[in-house]
Formats: structure tokens, C-alpha cells, sequence
């Protein structure tokens, strides 16, 4: 069987490609690339002329045929996103699955990640975090996203495109309070690198001066406050399970709305649907 290889490409700086990632894109028989003009940059500055193939949001069901063709031929094959580590917000997780159901080897090539550059370079504490991509940007899905930011006993980090970044940060002071810290990375390892680390309310108030440019990535740190009231939550499992929510989506709604994991808030759910089936046999009539 052949391998597809996952290949870590740098964020900015060429130079943090590491030797087996260039080895790897000589050797392999295409790349598959989230762009094709910004992987041919790459592979004309490590003087390399292996084919490239693109494989992005818009075409990646279709394209995993091609790449299983290429694999099931014996040949290697690789898939690079436009920067950092492939399918971290970025196309390849289908055609991932479907080497692995044809019995093909997946190899990561580990290497530059936005996340975790930020992460480490924030000052916030790096032992537990969240990573989740990037912001939803309205509606329900947002203010389910900033609720549990405000709730996150871990250390967040989050996307963001620059013209959004002032909104977010507006949101997120308003859901955490001004004092929260935060570091926002901006352009990392590029010439132009810059961490501004803080407040929410300080940060806010400095892109509100400074419109940010290139690749944001947001840190926030964890909740200060005590852990969630259980009791909110069962409250909130009660109305939303009369309501006719399904335990799975209750489920979900604690997590955002009340700030528990989410092993306690199936736990809630799974005990308040018991409890509610256990009343209703009791009212039952006899016979």
C-alpha cells in the first residue's frame, strides 16, 4: 500500500520548513494543494518540481478519487494547506478517510502551527486549551461560541480574519468582562510579527486605532470564576427537555449556555430524563 503524507508547511518564515517535510515533498509522486500557486512558491524555493494537484473546500469530494488513483497506482502522495498543519481549518479531512478505508497509510510530517505558536508565545497557560477555528459570524452558533469562552475553565484559542478581529473582541469583552487577558498574534514569523498581549479591553481598544492586517490568532484565558452552577444547568435541562429537545442537543445547549463540560452535561440530561420518565410511570393509572 502506499502512504499519504500530511505535511506541515511553514506559516511565514521558509526557513521553519523542517528537512524531512522538504525530503518528503521531493519523493512523494504529487501534492495535493489547498493552492497551487502558493505551494509552487514553496517548492521553487527548496528547488523542487514534484506536480501539484489542487485540493480545496470547494473541490475535495471530488478530488479524493484522484487521490486515491494515485495511491492505489503504488505511488506516494502528499496534501499541504496554504500555511501550517493540513486540515487545522483547512480541506483534507475526506480525503484522509477515505485513504485509510482503502487500507492506504496516513503520515503525519509534523511542523509549523498557528495554533500552538500563539499559544506558547502568549503568556496564558499552555497545559490544557480549546482550539475552536474559526469564529461563527452571527447568529446562534456565535453567541453559543462566545458563551463558552466566557464559561472555558481552559485557555482558548480561535481564528480570526482581520477584518472581523474588532467585532470579536467587542463580543467576547462584553461576554467575559473588559479584564479578561488575551494575546492576539498577528503575521507570526513574518516580517511584520506582533503580539499584543493585555485586556480584552485593551486589545480592543488598540486595533480600534490600528486596523489589523494578515493572519490573526486570538489566545484568551480561562475563566477565573468558580466552577458552573450544576443547578442552572438542570434547570436548563428541565425547560429545554419539555420543550421537546432531544437529550443529544439539550446536551450541547448546557455546554454552551451554562459552561459545564460535556461529560457532566450529558450526565444531567441522561439523570433529568430518567427522573421525568420515573414520574411519569409513577402518575400512570394502575392496570
Amino acid at each position: 500500500m502506499a502512504t499519504l503524507y500530511l505535511v506541515s508547511t511553514p506559516i511565514g518564515n521558509l526557513s521553519d520548513l523542517s528537512a524531512r517535510a522538504a525530503h518528503v515533498l521531493g519523493e512523494v509522486e504529487r501534492i495535493f494543494a489547498e493552492d497551487t500557486r502558493r505551494t509552487g512558491k514553496l517548492l521553487r524555493h527548496l528547488g523542487v518540481e514534484t506536480p501539484l494537484t489542487s485540493l480545496h473546500r470547494h473541490n475535495e469530494a471530488a478530488r479524493a478519487g484522484s487521490v486515491l488513483q494515485c495511491l492505489e497506482s503504488g505511488r506516494d502522495a502528499a496534501v499541504v494547506s496554504d500555511a501550517g498543519t493540513p486540515l487545522v481549518s483547512d480541506p483534507g479531512a475526506r480525503v484522509v478517510d477515505a485513504a485509510l478505508e482503502a487500507g492506504h497509510d496516513v503520515v503525519p510530517v509534523p511542523g509549523a502551527s498557528a495554533i500552538l505558536a500563539a499559544l506558547v508565545g502568549s503568556g496564558l497557560p499552555a497545559n490544557r486549551f480549546a482550539f475552536l477555528g474559526f469564529a461563527p459570524r452571527k447568529g446562534r452558533e456565535r453567541r453559543a461560541l462566545v458563551r463558552r469562552v466566557a464559561h472555558s475553565r481552559e485557555t482558548t484559542v480561535l481564528f480570526e480574519a482581520p477584518g472581523r478581529l474588532c467585532r470579536l473582541l467587542i463580543d467576547l469583552e462584553h461576554a467575559c468582562g473588559p479584564d479578561r487577558r488575551v494575546a492576539v498574534a498577528r503575521e507570526m514569523t513574518k516580517l511584520h510579527e506582533e503580539f499584543v498581549r493585555g485586556t480584552l479591553a485593551e486589545a480592543r481598544a488598540h486595533f480600534a486605532e490600528r486596523a489589523p492586517r494578515g493572519e490573526v490568532t486570538l489566545v484568551l484565558d480561562r475563566s477565573p470564576g468558580d466552577e458552573p452552577d450544576e443547578s442552572a444547568a438542570r434547570e436548563l435541562a428541565v425547560e429545554l427537555l419539555a420543550g421537546g429537545a432531544r437529550p443529544s442537543e439539550a446536551a450541547r445547549e448546557l455546554v454552551a449556555r451554562c459552561g459545564v463540560s460535556r461529560n457532566r452535561s450529558y450526565r444531567i440530561v441522561h439523570s433529568t430524563v430518567a427522573r421525568r420518565r420515573s414520574e411519569t410511570e409513577q402518575t400512570r393509572p394502575a392496570g
